[in-house]
């Protein structure tokens, strides 16, 4: 693998999924892989499980780690061609990125949207420039667009809290209470999948939209939706559903095909897993309001996750990337309940990252 960006660059998710399974059962037992090699980690944005866990994920395949802030001991890059480098930029990508090649093996980038051009934000004209330009493997520690890291730990752990088969409300055997313990339990024996990722009924999974004070990317968002697509697409049993107010819709190329409801209550009735997530404006209905928050978030704050939405759900797990707001995208009593799932599925940003350092190292 040489890069990695979207779900199809990871191929089957039932083989990465046993993968992870395998990874998480001992993680230090491919350390020959990375002897000697070095991953340079390089952030133009703030970041702590992305940095933490990607490093450490390294660090499990025996991989020294070069951690670059890009805004803070660097100097100021330019990435634009033509223009004339008078300000307070002292050097240009094009002349950075084979100079930090030449120090690695792996390169992992961090660049959010800037929300100056829609147009340079979709084509990830920054990320897109390492790739042309590195002659190194290139993973996607987040960009303008996607966040597949984040997903595909999310997918990661969706499969470990969905019991096979998954019992509706008010059957015996529901789901218990997860405890911390879990937080490193193991994924189902790759013969026990049963054809998917757990046999009886689809599960129903819902992003959901929520209110927030700032403009957010829509990076984890458009991650989440082509994964939990793809998920279903390959037979993994994921029924998925986005809801969000009128104005906030995805970009077709990450939620073809996926059910919208506006309505979030109703969006909500029977669901499993709830993940919620802010987005500014894709500029996809609004072409003129990309990158806007299109409503004082005042009074939107019926959208937050509470009590009161997951009352009409089957008893639904509450997933969120973090950092969170609280009392703006969930409220205290959801984010601390039995149902969360926010640091599980945080510790599983390690196993991410390794079955993608993993199979990149593999391809050297």
């Amino acid at each position: 693998m040489k890069v990695f960006q979207h779900v199809q660059d990871l191929g089957d998710l039932s083989v990465a999924l046993a993968e992870a399974q395998e990874v998480k059962r001992d993680r230090y037992q491919w350390q020959h892989l990375g002897r000697n090699k070095t991953a340079l980690l390089i952030f133009f944005n703030n970041s702590l499980r992305t940095r933490l866990s990607t490093q450490k994920a390294a660090m499990n395949l025996g991989m020294n780690v070069i951690v670059l802030d890009v805004n803070q001991g660097a100097w100021k890059l330019e990435t634009e061609r033509g223009v004339v480098m008078d300000g307070d930029k002292s050097e240009h990508l094009l002349e950075a990125i084979p100079v930090m090649a030449s120090y690695c093996d792996l390169i992992g980038v961090r660049s959010f949207a800037r929300f100056e051009s829609r147009e340079d934000d979709y084509e990830e004209k920054i990320l897109n420039q390492f790739i042309r330009y590195s002659g190194r493997p290139v993973f996607f520690m987040e960009s303008a667009t996607v966040h597949p890291l984040q997903a595909f730990a999310d997918l990661i752990t969706i499969k470990e809290q969905t019991p096979s088969p998954l019992p509706l409300k008010g059957e015996s055997g529901h789901l218990q209470d997860q405890v911390p313990s879990q937080i490193h339990s193991t994924l189902p024996l790759e013969g026990e999948r049963g054809g998917g990722l757990w046999s009886g009924r689809p599960i129903k999974v819902v992003l959901t939209w929520a209110p927030h004070p700032r403009a957010l990317p829509q990076a984890v968002p458009n991650s989440f939706a082509e994964w939990m697509l793809a998920a279903s697409q390959q037979g993994l049993g994921i029924d998925f559903v986005i809801t969000h107010p009128q104005g906030y819709e995805l970009d077709p190329q990450f939620v073809q095909g996926a059910r919208v409801e506006y309505d979030q209550m109703k969006a909500f009735e029977g669901a499993d897993f709830i993940y919620a997530k802010n987005w500014s404006c894709p500029g996809v209905t609004r072409p003129q309001d990309y990158g806007k928050v299109l409503d004082d978030y005042h009074t939107m704050m019926d959208w937050c996750v509470s009590a009161r939405q997951m009352a009409v759900t089957n008893d639904a797990h509450f997933m969120h990337c973090l950092p969170v707001r609280r009392n703006m995208i969930v409220t205290d009593d959801v984010i601390e309940g039995p149902r969360s799932l926010v640091i599980p599925e945080a510790a599983n940003r390690e196993i991410s990252a390794q079955v993608v350092l993993k199979r990149m190292l593999e391809s050297l």
